[in-house]
């Protein structure tokens, strides 16, 4: 008599002197999922059955079992399987899964919760709890799942792998960056998801600002506002920083319409609930870049602008503080000061915002320009600023300053 794939599965791992947890440390399961497989109570998906084969060393003989169907359960090696029988096992196939709902909401409100976490967190801290969930995702990958629970498991891995990059990017970690933003992609493609899509395009255009490729990042920008649905938060994120490209670049009048591009998405939003969310724009992130592309600009409007953003990022009117948006509207403002040569308040700014503690990496070179400027006009304040962004940049120095 032909024996089920649970039963020979079992002769094997004694033949082997495996355990169950062995087996599973191997093959990277969930030992439940192979104790039930192991037991008949679970039939495991072709994927499963080529791992538990290799394994133990089977030689395909598993794997031929598990086409065949032979459970002591419901299949029989002498059953003819009909039109109907086939039906049904393709149905009970479809809607099988070691998932489940649950374990997929929850995965997604981790990202919401990941997400709000990034502006307050330090990026190498963010970066090490991502990694942890798209690990665990690695692992649901090979489990069996229904295909609407695969294609939610694949969203949940493309929006993990956007952060990381970003995290990358704030660290200057630019090759795992890309690599991460690649991995991204293919989740995008995979599901069709054009928010994703755009974000990866809009996060590639950021790297490319913090490296000084203006043109490279204007065309990253754009790419991203022809994937990205019009009006969602991708859109208007990759809207606002073509803005800011266009200042760097010098050009007044494409940055004026692109900020009133800008202003007319973001006038119908309301304030969310969870306004530090990384991927969904609010209006408070609005008047940051406005200062921001102010700033970069050589706009007389810039300073009066950056300080109430600062003020705003400080206060509780939309939430709490924003410690980290406050440090980078402090930079702003020190820019903005640099143009009407207030030279001293500009370089207190400036030291405040290298020694708190808070600037990432990705900004390192906005502090920067504001201390050569200074330097340039001998501004007492210089000596203490550069030795402060040494000290602050020496542990990283994954580029030349």
């Amino acid at each position: 008599m032909t024996m089920t794939f649970g039963e020979r599965m079992r002769a094997l791992m004694g033949e082997r002197g495996m355990s169950l947890r062995g087996l599973a440390r191997t093959i990277h399961y969930d030992v439940g999922y192979l104790s039930k497989v192991a037991n008949d109570r679970k039939r495991p998906s072709l994927q499963a059955a080529q791992r538990i084969d290799g394994a133990l060393e089977a030689g395909g003989e598993l794997v031929a079992l598990e086409r065949s169907g032979v459970s002591s359960g419901m299949w029989d090696g002498d059953f003819a399987f009909d039109d109907e029988i086939n039906a049904l096992e393709f149905a009970e196939r479809v809607a099988a899964s070691d998932v489940g709902n649950e374990t997929l909401t929850r995965l997604e409100l981790a990202i919401d919760d990941l997400a709000t976490a990034y502006p307050s967190t330090p990026p190498g801290e963010l970066l090490e709890r991502v990694r942890r969930y798209l690990s665990y995702v690695v692992r649901l990958i090979d489990a069996r799942k229904t295909l609407s629970e695969h294609r939610r498991l694949l969203v949940v891995g493309g929006w993990l792998s956007l952060l990381a990059s970003t995290c990358h990017i704030d660290l200057r970690q630019f090759p795992a960056a890309t690599a991460r933003l690649r991995t991204a992609a293919q989740m995008a493609r995979e599901t069709e998801h054009a928010e994703i899509a755009a974000w990866c395009l809009e996060t590639e255009a950021w790297q490319a600002v913090t490296n000084g490729d203006y043109r490279r990042a204007l065309s990253l920008t754009q790419g991203a506002q022809t994937v990205a649905p019009r009006g969602g938060s991708a859109y208007i994120q990759a809207t606002a920083q073509e803005a800011r490209v266009w200042a760097r670049l010098g050009a007044g009048p494409e940055t004026r319409d692109a900020l009133d591009r800008v202003a007319a998405l973001v006038s119908p939003l309301p304030m969310p609930d969870r306004p530090e969310h990384h991927y969904r724009y609010d209006p408070a992130k609005s008047d940051a870049y406005i200062a921001t592309t102010l700033s970069w600009l050589g706009d007389r409007a810039a300073e009066p602008y950056a300080r109430q953003v600062i003020a705003r990022m400080e206060s509780t009117k939309d939430g709490s503080p924003r410690p980290r948006r406050a440090v980078s509207a402090r930079l702003d403002l020190a820019l903005a000061l640099l143009a009407s040569e207030q030279f001293d308040e500009a370089g207190q700014l400036t030291l405040m915002a290298v020694t708190s503690g808070l600037l990432v990496p990705s900004n390192y070179w906005r502090a920067r320009e504001v201390i050569t400027t200074i330097e340039a006009h001998r501004m007492p304040a210089s000596v203490e600023l550069r030795e402060a962004f040494r000290e602050l940049y020496a542990p990283t120095r994954s580029d030349q300053g």
